[in-house]
């Protein structure tokens, strides 16, 4: 493969535009490009978890997810291409159940934290839920690919399933919200 990137610094995006994939250049305040920077936001995200996750299988999927989230980045860099395919989708759902599968029922409202594995996964789901909710806010103006935005659904649910995975794994507990720690309940 050639170089697909001979020099980062363009200077092309000075004036407040970023080039796409496709050759047009938009405002770097365009929903798109918000897009684009919030589906890399949760690609490195899960980049800060694969670099302390000891879990072989955890880290094979987040990998496997990053690659994902570059075909996504790909779409929206190109209007109109499409990547994901629904096989993708079953691929996640296939993983949560299979993640999903040995933890305990759940009862309460789960609060992020515990260890810094499952404070990361969760903060890496809450950033995939803006994500989806900011491809949603595109897909009013710019029809994209659906599958696209079930991905991200899918992937929020994996994650909230990785790290009660992760929770359970490592110590068999989870860090739960009691409604008597509300500000309306204390006195």
């Amino acid at each position: 493969m050639g170089n697909r990137l001979s020099n980062i610094v363009t200077r092309t995006g000075d004036k407040g535009t970023t080039g796409m994939a496709d050759g047009s250049r938009r405002d770097k305040h365009d929903i798109r490009v918000h897009c684009l920077g919030e589906v890399d936001e949760i690609n490195a995200t899960l980049g800060v978890i694969l670099s302390f996750v000891e879990d072989d299988d955890i880290r094979k999927v987040l990998f496997s997810v990053q690659h994902d989230l570059f075909d996504i980045g790909a779409e929206l860099c190109q209007p109109g291409k499409v990547l994901i395919q629904e096989n993708y989708v079953k691929a996640l759902e296939d993983r949560a159940t299979r993640f999903s599968e040995p933890l305990p029922p759940l009862k309460e409202f789960i609060l992020p934290g515990g260890s810094q594995q499952v404070a990361f996964l969760q903060l890496a789901r809450a950033v995939c839920r803006r994500v989806e909710r900011s491809l949603h806010e595109l897909n009013q103006s710019e029809e994209l690919n659906p599958v696209t935005v079930q991905y991200l659904n899918r992937l929020s649910d994996l994650l909230f399933i990785l790290a009660r995975h992760v929770a359970f794994n490592l110590d068999g507990e989870e860090v739960y919200w009691r409604s008597d720690y509300s500000r309306m309940n204390r006195s």
